[in-house]
């Protein structure tokens, strides 16, 4: 059998420089930063938002060093509680708080976007990826790649309702939100450290970080 790495030979990867497609990233975020400042595209913007994201993580994917079962297996894992745990969350009020989804992030099932297991997904592995290259001791990795993903919801946390991704009761995010978030970040990074996935990818920083400065920038700039 053919291994999962040959399937995953898609356009852009072997067909353009890196360097060319980290400009493209760049490009791509600083069109959708001013899509969403104007006030006759923003509707627009807010409405792609669910296949900006997909984009974020198609690249992601095409450019990951190593497939094998055990790694589709685990990214199926993480999507999947990720999902879950939201579903769970917005459902209940009991893990995060009160909340509820808007339409920023495109089809909803038992009222949680399928595109929130995705956010898990992609958050967990590129902050994997940022921590790995600092060469750390496992522990710390666990413990420091959470870090990295609660810091991007604090930014995010202020977009959301700007976005239509969802909205908290009385417009106050509760402070057991980030720890929960942390929480699970951690066993979610563990997993893949314990099962020795191998988060190499060349994009990862960048698509993580221009997320992020396009979140920052957003909240600093929007009226």
């Amino acid at each position: 059998m053919q291994p999962a790495q040959e399937y995953m030979n898609f356009y852009p990867k072997n067909k353009l420089p890196v360097r060319e497609v980290k400009k493209f990233v760049l490009i791509f975020y600083l069109v959708g930063l001013l899509g969403f400042l104007l006030p006759f595209s923003k509707n627009i913007f807010i409405a792609i938002t669910p296949f900006a994201l997909l984009l974020s993580t198609y690249l992601a994917a095409i450019y990951h060093e190593d497939y094998t079962r055990k790694s589709v297996l685990i990214f199926l894992l993480i999507f999947t509680l990720g999902y879950f745990i939201e579903v769970i969350g917005v459902n209940t009020g009991l893990i995060f708080g009160q909340y509820a989804y808007g339409k920023g992030l495109g089809i909803k099932l038992l009222n949680t976007p399928l595109m929130i297991g995705v956010n898990w997904l992609f958050l967990t592995y590129t902050s994997i990826s940022i921590v790995q290259k600092l060469k750390l001791k496992q522990f710390l990795t666990i413990l420091l790649a959470p870090l990295l993903m609660v810091l991007y919801d604090i930014i995010l946390e202020q977009l959301a309702p700007v976005m239509d991704m969802w909205s908290w009761q009385g417009a106050v995010v509760p402070l057991r939100n980030y720890v929960a978030w942390y929480l699970f970040a951690v066993v979610f990074v563990a997993i893949f450290r314990i099962f020795r996935i191998d988060t190499r990818n060349p994009l990862a920083g960048i698509l993580f970080y221009c997320q992020f400065l396009f979140f920052v920038l957003l909240k600093l700039l929007i009226r």
